[in-house]
């Protein structure tokens, strides 16, 4: 018999048990004997029985999807950064069947009593978060209903729930580290607003990595901006602009270091050869600009499988602070950072710089 033939009124009868007793047994209620729930759950496999994912949801009373509150931005929908994560995520729940369910952020000050109705709603069985701020309340009242969720990254205090992370003051130590590698002592800093907890370590980094260099922190070298290219592409502008303007460019986000490849050509001159520019992220969108941006990369499909492995582990009874990982940025260079232009000589690039493999 085929799938769309066999159902569980027709699975039952063949088994001669009743309907209730064989949907317990394939949802594998300790009520049922080992010994009956492998009978129906192998005489299901091989009569080539599936579940109605509707009516297993009710018999068990769990919801089978996972909400991704997205990131509070006017853009956050059409964000390379999100949509990697989100393909990573939905990979981790089709796996077990679930469904993810994507909730656009309201403004902050409604977004408590969003989270409380998805809570309380029956819809989802857990929640993703992601760009925590240093004090998330979020996190608090995720905790405070006992309702599993992880974050993408983490608070200042963040020992007591689930979380995946990579370490960006030191990627940010390790940019700077390599800018000063290639000869530049003005390096200009893009970043974002400081409330949110991954701006601050990338700005702790890069003015650690300046102290460990011997070099100034220069806080007129400091441009904090919105997450988006056109914030990126003012801010660099700006930095540029100066009189002794900088010869590198850090950004905290790939999608910034598009809008400072921008400004930097749009003033006549040529990214990775009269201006460097390092991003952070590892976007695939990256290999495509001119030039291909040099990047700080994290693996954002990675980690999205990796968010939704542990959440679902979490659900299903895991403590929450056994599920903790940190991993770390790797350089990935392409064409956009290179030796300081110093009296006009030319300079060129390598012309093989992928130092790594592109992350996913």
């Amino acid at each position: 018999m085929t799938s769309k033939r066999m159902s569980l009124k027709k699975l039952a009868a063949h088994l001669s048990l009743s309907e209730g007793t064989v949907s317990r047994a394939l949802n594998d209620y300790p009520d049922i004997s080992q010994a009956t729930r492998q009978r129906v759950q192998i005489a299901a496999r091989e009569l080539g029985y599936r579940p109605n994912p509707l009516a297993r949801r009710l018999a068990t009373g769990i919801a089978e999807a996972v909400a991704y509150i997205m990131p509070q931005s006017h853009s956050s929908i059409s964000e390379p950064f999100v949509a990697q994560l989100l393909t990573g995520l939905g990979d981790a729940l089709s796996k077990r069947g679930w469904d993810l369910l994507v909730t656009q952020s309201v403004p902050a000050e409604e977004e408590p009593d969003m989270i409380r109705k998805l809570v309380t709603s029956g819809r989802v069985s857990g929640v993703v978060l992601s760009r925590p701020h240093k004090n998330d309340a979020r996190i608090k009242l995720l905790q405070e209903a006992r309702f599993p969720f992880i974050v993408h990254g983490r608070s200042l205090n963040s020992d007591s729930y689930a979380w995946f992370d990579v370490d960006s003051k030191q990627a940010f130590v390790d940019a700077v580290d390599h800018l000063v590698s290639l000869g530049h002592r003005r390096i200009g800093f893009v970043g974002a607003p400081t409330y949110y907890n991954f701006a601050q370590s990338r700005l702790d980094g890069y003015r650690q990595a300046l102290r460990m260099n011997g070099l100034p922190a220069d806080e007129g070298l400091v441009r904090i901006t919105e997450l988006s290219d056109d914030g990126g592409e003012r801010a660099a502008g700006d930095l540029l602009d100066q009189e002794n303007a900088p010869t590198a460019l850090l950004c905290v986000t790939d999608t910034q270091a598009l809008g400072a490849l921008a400004a930097v050509r749009s003033r006549g001159m040529q990214p990775g050869k009269h201006v460097s520019v390092i991003g952070y992220d590892g976007l695939r969108l990256g290999r495509h600009t001119n030039p291909p941006l040099t990047t700080m990369a994290q693996p954002q499909s990675h980690s999205g499988r990796e968010l939704g492995d542990m959440l679902l582990a979490i659900i299903d009874g895991g403590d929450p602070r056994n599920f903790q990982q940190l991993r770390m940025a790797e350089l990935l260079r392409r064409k956009s950072d290179g030796p300081v232009w110093t009296d006009g000589a030319t300079q060129n690039n390598p012309t093989n710089f992928e130092s790594v493999e592109e992350l996913t």
